[in-house]
């Protein structure tokens, strides 16, 4: 029923930005809960930031609040995270992921278990 693509990954300096997109192929106009998590190698699967897709109750996890921002397109489908200041520490594969549930985007926390989509990452790599 969702289908999702990333991209926008890449290798960056520490103290650089990226932008990472995801656009969510779905049969269904309603607004669905999506969510960015990231997993870096050895560590599990991190929630970063959820939105609804028509724009409204974003959370963050306090690891990227102030630094990454949540943001979406709703007549593109597409579903960002602008990430600045970028630190070696956030170097790890990236999802996007989304669920037909709104009671995913509830909040505070950001869930595994909560999303049924998951796209196949893509990768950030920060170097110091």
């Amino acid at each position: 029923q969702v289908h999702l693509v990333e991209s926008g990954g890449g290798s960056v300096q520490a103290g650089g930005s990226l932008r990472l997109s995801c656009v969510a192929y779905r049969t269904s106009p309603h607004s669905i809960c999506m969510a960015w998590f990231r997993q870096a190698p050895g560590k599990e699967r991190e929630g970063l930031a959820s939105i609804y897709t028509d724009g409204g109750n974003t959370h963050y996890a306090d690891s990227v609040k102030g630094r990454f921002t949540i943001s979406e397109d709703n007549a593109k489908n597409t579903m960002y995270l602008h990430m600045n200041s970028l630190k070696p520490e956030d170097t790890a594969m990236y999802y996007c992921a989304a669920d037909l549930r709104f009671s995913a985007c509830a909040g505070p926390s950001i869930g595994v278990t909560n999303f049924g989509y998951w796209g196949q990452g893509t990768q950030v790599t920060v170097s110091s």
